[in-house]
């Protein structure tokens, strides 16, 4: 393997063109004749409109046109659609309320979208959308899931009078309730998953082209999956098939899920192109991401734990209520339902489950995935359980989690989530983890922060996620004449580093450097299909699909190689780019014969021109990456502040690619779930359901001066058995075990005061307003 092939820590090819200015984001992209679009959003959560006034907004200079609903509904334009429906208890189907690009009659949340403003330049089409008067009656609106299932509580949909829009479960509730009647010792806890805001570095931003000698339209957007977007455009708001539309996505700056997904605006540059004969260009602001792009999380949960005299867990039974906002997102009933309460069993053996989620309706931003989708909040619960479960029993923490640990000889293991675990030594990798921490050094340094007056804790979480499964990949390579090489493949990065994994991959199997390597990904007309990027599948089922298509352009390479040398396949040797005859003198490089690839007459009989391959693969099961993290904390009592002293990650990513990419990406998302931790919060006012942290002056979100640095490693013995490249994915699983690991710490530093728990974000004001109850005899144990 040379120095550029896969294992190896290779430093991104992108980067380069980031560093210099020389990315090609959406706003980077302009047309000519391009027109500019702006929103008019609503000021209120929930209100009736009894008007629209365009007339003073049209006068102004430069303005095009403006279109409300009233223009779509007479030009046939479909809906937002929700794709994913899923099955209530009482075997119904949940029914989505109809969401508009534009609203129609009612607003339902702070930033929905009333009308749009064209005009011929960004600054016109703002100070224009300022002169649109919208007469609104306000109505009463409701912003927490817990107060909008309490009865009388303000309908967000007349079509769903209470709010509620999914009432699921899964498990066995009449095992879990026999094994509650057995259990030695219960505990339950109440959680908290804070609502979050994506804040991709780059604002979502959108731009339309309609091409009327075609008959077709053009989008040019920053997203995760140029394919489902256009299937979803094609199939629901335009009603047109998806060869009549071309997607395509440049560099993204950050994704974490929202970018997965049709948004309004979408539509909207699209429609107005259509109607103008133009292209129509809008770029989002800050305070439009906070207000609009979907959000996460926001669950609340009750556990109960189940367990016999030593400590074994016999059962756990979870009742969650999550926000899904004012419209149903197209996956956001997926997340708090099958998206993770199947990882609601941990790495623990616990032999029934029982699952109940209620979904609200909010007059808040529509909540979709985020980093994780689904895993964060279940591994956030079972290991905020299984530490309190700790403390009631007087088990240390990694003991409670040792003696339920699903052991390595037990694998495969089918938890009673209904996931089949493939591989892991879940007891290994945390001691490795507590070697690296220091965990027995850690009561003399609690000693230590004592006598300074500050309150030390250590936390420990292990994590487990589903991910690397979903949809096929396509993955097609191809050689020029010259022998450099191309690939298209339908996953998108977003700033993972595709570019450079995927082309270490045809490195070390062509024997080419990275330079004459190209990567493209984002563009319907180029890459034929796609399933997009997300659930940390790009490496596991694209990278899949590529490795099919390397052995099959070097299968074909050789048997080239054979023809032209008069040798037996079988007897050819390939190493830096050559095919070799051992024995002899005879041999043809890689750039040979991928120009005699192009000549009939030099090819075998039956062989195709050109040395290029096409392969898809399909994932059978998905991966299960898992590890430990351990964080260590210090809490200032009197004003409340947690610093960060001490992580440490150990890591089971199965076969490693680029361990340089791995460490960026469980890095990243190890902060995100810290963020989550102790600071971000998309807070609105209960009342009027106004967005209070509307701006990064309210929303406060990690700082690099705020952590440590993260020691992190992988073990690498434990490679996937179900996976052709034993790999795991790796995307999200840094946030999925950094929030519980930061709440035990946390929790642990306050535990001599009696406090039991602490929701997130564990703030200053919340934590010192958790010592002082405490200390006035107020907060319960």
């Amino acid at each position: 393997m040379g120095r550029f092939g896969a294992g190896q820590p290779i430093r991104r090819v992108e980067d380069r063109r980031f560093l210099t200015g020389q990315g090609t984001y959406t706003d980077d992209r302009s047309l000519p004749n391009q027109a500019h679009m702006v929103v008019v959003r609503s000021v209120y959560a929930h209100a009736r409109i009894e008007a629209i006034a365009l007339e003073a907004a049209r006068a102004m200079p430069g303005v095009i046109d403006i279109f409300t609903c009233a223009d779509l509904d007479a030009d046939g334009i479909g809906d937002v659609p929700t794709i994913f429906l899923p099955q209530n208890r009482d075997g119904s189907r949940m029914t989505a309320p109809r969401r508009r690009p534009l609203a129609q009659g009612v607003v339902r949340h702070v930033g929905e979208a009333v009308a749009i403003v064209i005009a011929e330049t960004q600054a016109q089409a703002r100070d224009a959308a300022e002169l649109v008067q919208v007469d609104y009656d306000p109505l009463p609106a409701v912003a927490e899931a817990m107060d909008a299932l309490e009865a009388g509580a303000p309908a967000v949909h007349d079509s769903h009078p209470d709010n509620l829009i999914v009432d699921w479960e899964m498990g066995d509730e009449a095992a879990v309730a026999e094994a509650f009647q057995s259990a030695a010792r219960i505990v339950s806890l109440d959680l908290i998953n804070n609502r979050v805001a994506p804040i991709a570095m780059e604002p979502r931003a959108a731009l339309g082209q309609w091409d009327e000698a075609e008959d077709r339209f053009t989008l040019y957007t920053g997203s995760q999956g140029s394919h489902s977007l256009r299937t979803w455009l094609c199939r629901h708001v335009f009603g047109i098939p998806e060869e009549k539309m071309r997607v395509v996505a440049g560099d993204v700056g950050g994704g974490f899920g929202m970018r997965i997904f049709l948004f309004p605006e979408h539509a909207l540059v699209l429609y107005a192109a259509r109607k103008l004969g133009r292209p129509v260009k809008w770029v989002g602001d800050r305070s439009e991401a906070f207000l609009t792009d979907t959000h996460g999380r926001d669950h609340h949960s009750h556990a109960r734990l189940a367990l016999d005299e030593d400590g074994h867990f016999l059962a756990l039974k979870v009742e969650t209520v999550a926000n899904l906002g004012a419209y149903v997102s197209q996956m956001g009933a997926f997340i708090p339902t099958l998206g993770g309460s199947g990882m609601l069993s941990g790495v623990y053996r616990t032999p029934h489950l029982h699952v109940h989620v209620r979904c609200a309706l909010t007059n808040t931003a529509p909540v979709d995935a985020y980093r994780g989708a689904g895993r964060p909040e279940a591994a956030y619960l079972i290991e905020r359980l299984v530490d309190a479960a700790a403390r009631e029993t007087g088990l240390a923490p990694d003991e409670i989690r040792r003696r339920n640990f699903i052991a390595p000889e037990q694998m495969p293991f089918t938890t009673s989530g209904g996931k089949t675990y493939d591989s892991g030594d879940f007891a290994r990798l945390m001691d490795q983890a507590m070697a690296r921490a220091d965990w027995s050094g850690f009561p003399a340094r609690r000693e230590q922060s004592a006598k300074n007056g500050r309150l030390r804790g250590i936390g420990l979480a292990y994590y487990i996620e589903a991910c690397g499964g979903g949809g096929p990949e396509t993955a097609r390579i191809m050689l020029s004449p010259e022998g450099d090489a191309t690939v298209l493949i339908g996953t998108q990065s977003t700033g993972q580093g595709h570019e450079t994994a995927y082309a270490q991959m045809v490195a070390d199997g062509l024997s080419l450097p990275l330079s004459r390597i190209k990567v493209h990904q984002g563009d319907t007309d180029v890459v034929a299909t796609g399933s997009g990027t997300g659930g940390s599948r790009s490496i596991p089922v694209g990278g899949a699909a590529l490795a099919q298509a390397i052995e099959a352009v070097q299968a074909k390479a050789k048997r080239l190689a054979a023809h032209l040398l008069q040798a037996p396949e079988e007897d050819l040797s390939f190493a830096d780019g050559r095919f070799t005859l051992p024995g002899s003198e005879r041999s043809i490089t890689l750039d040979e014969l991928a120009r005699a690839s192009r000549d009939p007459d030099h090819l075998p009989e039956g062989m195709t021109p050109c040395l290029d391959a096409t392969e898809s693969f399909k994932p059978a099961a998905g991966t299960y990456p898992n590890g430990c993290h351990i964080c260590e904390v210090e809490v200032d009592p009197e004003t409340g502040e947690t610093s960060i002293l001490r992580y440490t990650i150990v890591d089971d990513f199965g076969v490693v690619l680029n361990p340089l990419l791995l460490q960026g990406q469980v890095h990243g998302g190890t902060v995100q779930g810290i963020g989550q931790a102790l600071w971000e919060m998309a807070a609105y006012d209960p009342e009027s359901g106004q967005l209070l942290a509307g701006s990064f002056m309210d929303y406060a979100v990690p700082r690099a001066d705020f952590l440590p640095r993260i020691d992190s490693a992988t073990d690498e013995s434990i490679p996937c058995r179900t996976h052709p490249l034993g790999v795991k994915g790796a995307g999200e699983a840094g946030t999925i075990g950094a929030a519980p690991a930061v709440i035990n710490a946390v929790v642990d530093a306050l535990s001599p005061l009696g406090i039991r728990h602490v929701d997130m974000p564990a703030t200053p004001h919340r934590v010192w307003k958790a010592i002082q109850q405490q200390r006035a005899g107020r907060f319960g144990t």
